[in-house]
């Protein structure tokens, strides 16, 4: 694959966050929203609305190739799906040296090395529990989408505007954290002392 064909993709979804084919960007608030409502609203479970719109799908797929056939006609053709070895092997290998990451880092707070970081993480994840209590994971996915598809549109807008409200908010936010950083962190022990055998 050469490089002006690897960029597709990537120019694609480019011209979709930024509203330069807006028919589509628009197209994915509706889906998103029409999503979000079937979800929540009618408090169907995911697994049976996924089954029941594959089902329709291939009954309408079933019918169109049989009605196809019954006029004389070409049956419509599907596109042959095929994953090679080599692509799995990729992204297994990937997967594998990401995964063992994690629990390298994920050891080392568990077992006490640097206690500013397992302080860190503890808040972080009860901030998490706290906003899944609040939403819920569709709720949650559609709010991502919205902010994924406005967003980058409004910042090439606004950019220069941004930017400086950003630097100003990332000047106090700084300021406030070096407090904290001095008057709470600093004060907790890196290092859990681990009693010695006598």
């Amino acid at each position: 694959m050469s490089e002006s064909e690897a960029q597709l993709p990537t120019a694609f979804v480019a011209d979709v966050l930024l509203w330069k084919r807006w028919h589509i960007s628009l197209g994915v608030i509706v889906v998103a929203t029409v999503a979000w409502i079937v979800f929540e609203w009618t408090n169907l479970p995911f697994l049976t609305i996924c089954s029941d719109v594959l089902l329709i799908l291939i009954v309408l797929l079933f019918l169109h190739a049989n009605y196809a056939a019954l006029r004389n006609k070409q049956p419509p053709t599907l596109p042959e799906l095929v994953v090679s070895e080599e692509m799995v092997n990729n992204v297994a290998a990937s997967f594998r040296v990401k995964i063992n990451n994690v629990l390298l880092i994920a050891h080392d707070i568990t077992i006490g090395k640097d206690f500013r970081i397992f302080f860190k993480v503890v808040i972080c994840l009860w901030l998490f529990s706290v906003i899944g209590s609040v939403f819920s994971f569709f709720t949650l996915s559609y709010i991502g989408t919205l902010l994924m598809i406005t967003i980058p549109a409004l910042y090439q807008k606004y950019g220069g505007y941004v930017d400086k409200c950003c630097g100003v908010i990332n000047r106090q936010l700084s300021r406030h954290y070096r407090i904290v950083d001095e008057n709470v962190f600093n004060r907790l022990p890196r290092n859990i002392p681990k009693d010695k055998e006598s």
